[in-house]
């Protein structure tokens, strides 16, 4: 079950599918209590209908066994006293309930069905509950419409007070919404008139409704599932693309490989290319440590099969001991061996010191002792470490060395936020086409010379790594006076280092 919701796919689908049902089973409530009440509103429409007609034939004087409502077609009709008693009720009306009385025949006591209007009280009797005040004031404690209108003989109150109940006529048991009108009458006083629509229709259009729901809504979660699950499987069909020419790589070791990229313009499509541009980083990265590695190795080899052959021709012959040719050698793989160590830290992402260093105190630091090196130099602090730096400005001082004819100078200038130390020589100077190749490790624009002269072709690599490390810049150029100018470029102290 874990792996079955453990993708992408499957946790979109069962997202999907729930949201829709939530939506579903809200919307299905909101049409079913809409149309249950829309129903019921029509039968409450159609009780009072009913209720009025009964109401309006008996404020007309109309005796009760002439009225039209009371012969069970259209419903239960009952008709209450003002003491809630039972006056008249619907032919074959067997039981009742939700109205103001549960009776279903008049009492004895009530005015005989076919009584003459013209033979009751006249309404002067102030006992008699019909002088226009003392009926008025039974409505709300005898059960009847409970209106509080105070109504004039033969006048019809207009509110209507509705209730939901049940009736069985001749028989037939039905639920209805029951309406209550009260009136007042000449001959017999206040009355209630009850009277009922069946809910029948409701009921049946709900349970239709909710029997089409309970049976549709499965279905189309069905068809939102599946359609879901297809549409994600296709919009990831890539990523399982790229995601397999990924295993491949990795088994194989082959960074030449790229994973496939889509025609489209989507996340998937970036995020295979963006794969592939960190599969060509991660080539140029492998390829040039091999190369690294490689070089490293070829400068190892000479002076260590130079070292060992004087070595063995001295314990064969110690006459021959070529003492300061070893100690030339021993001294050379020293060197290489500690910008090799500081390369692989450079690599490894080492941080600088957070040092003050004045690079024009550090300039004449280096250049002191070295002939022909002039420095002029302006105080100009930065942050970092001052042994990198020094041996930024010592490579430097030792590449211009080799190539000046007569004359090296050293200056240090502040350029703004920037502090700027320039190294020149009076030499050849570097053809503008190899201005950023010198910067690369192992390359020699005069191999034969620089071997000579105990150069690996590390030192320039090494000062512009450094140079990165601390938020500045090492490039090449041409002097003002011919010759080689390398300028480094650092923030000064206090601004922010990036790298």
């Amino acid at each position: 079950m874990s792996r079955l919701f453990g993708s992408v796919r499957s946790r979109a689908t069962l997202g999907a599918t729930l949201v829709v049902a939530v939506a579903l089973v809200a919307a299905g409530t909101a049409v079913l209590l809409s149309l249950r009440s829309n129903l019921i509103g029509e039968a409450g429409t159609r009780a009072e209908r009913s209720a009025r007609a009964v109401a309006a034939e008996l404020a007309a004087r109309v005796p009760y066994d002439r009225l039209s409502g009371l012969d069970g077609d259209n419903g239960p009709v009952q008709i209450v006293g003002r003491d809630g008693g039972l006056v008249a009720a619907s032919e074959d009306l067997e039981r009742i309930s939700g109205t103001a009385t549960g009776e279903v025949t008049p009492k004895p006591s009530a005015p005989a069905p076919g009584d003459d209007p013209d033979d009751a009280d006249d309404g002067d009797d102030p006992d008699d509950g019909t002088d226009g005040t003392d009926g008025d004031d039974a409505e709300g404690s005898d059960g009847s419409g409970g209106s509080d209108e105070s109504l004039a003989p033969g006048e019809i109150a207009r509110g209507t007070t509705f209730n939901n109940g049940s009736a069985t006529i001749d028989g037939d048991a039905e639920d209805y919404r029951f309406a209550a009108v009260d009136v007042r009458t000449l001959d017999r006083g206040r009355l209630t008139v009850h009277a009922g629509a069946p809910l029948a229709a409701e009921h049946g259009a709900v349970a239709t409704s909710l029997t089409a729901m309970l049976i549709g809504l499965p279905l189309l979660l069905g068809v939102v599932a599946g359609v879901t699950w297809l549409v994600t499987g296709r919009a990831l069909r890539p990523v399982e693309g790229i995601r397999r020419e990924m295993a491949a790589i990795t088994a194989s070791e082959d960074l030449a490989r790229r994973v496939p990229e889509p025609a489209t313009h989507d996340e998937v499509a970036r995020l295979a290319r963006t794969t592939n541009e960190t599969l060509a980083a991660l080539e140029a990265s492998v390829e040039r440590q091999r190369r690294f590695v490689a070089d490293a190795s070829h400068e190892l080899r000479s002076p260590i099969a130079s070292l060992r052959t004087q070595l063995e021709v001295a314990a064969a012959h110690p006459e021959l001991l070529d003492l300061d040719g070893a100690v030339e050698d021993t001294v050379r793989l020293q060197r290489l061996a500690a910008d090799l160590l500081l390369l692989a830290r450079l690599d490894a992402g080492e941080r600088p010191a957070d040092a003050r260093v004045d690079l024009a105190a550090l300039a004449r630091e280096e250049a002191a002792g070295r002939t022909g090196v002039t420095v002029d130099a302006e105080p100009a602090e930065v942050s970092g470490s001052r042994g990198q730096l020094g041996r930024v400005l010592a490579n430097l001082l030792d590449n211009a060395r080799r190539h000046a004819r007569e004359r090296v100078t050293v200056t240090v200038r502040r350029e703004g936020a920037w502090a700027v130390l320039g190294v020149a020589d009076d030499g050849e100077g570097v053809a503008e086409a190899d201005r950023e190749r010198i910067f690369e490790r192992f390359v020699r624009l005069d191999a034969a010379r620089s071997r000579d002269d105990g150069g690996a072709g590390l030192g320039l690599a090494i000062a512009r790594d450094v140079a990165v490390r601390h938020g500045g810049t090492l490039t090449a150029g041409a002097a003002p006076g011919g010759g080689a100018l390398f300028e480094l470029r650092l923030p000064s102290a206090g601004r922010t280092r990036h790298g």
